[in-house]
């Protein structure tokens, strides 16, 4: 029975495992940004690109 407590107490690789979902967890708010916000940037681009043989 000790063992088995010591085993829910264990608290080895928890922070490994926080750090694993907080990098999920940016790495899915990064991919959501880059898709809703991806067409305005490249359309700012676009018009950068149109704009510089001109001057």
């Amino acid at each position: 029975m000790k063992k088995l407590i010591a085993w829910f107490k264990d608290e080895e690789g928890q922070g490994m495992v926080e750090y694993a979902l907080l990098v999920g967890l940016i790495a899915i708010v990064v991919i959501a940004g880059l898709i809703i916000l991806g067409p305005r940037i490249r359309y700012m681009f676009e018009d950068v690109a149109d704009t510089l043989p001109a001057v």
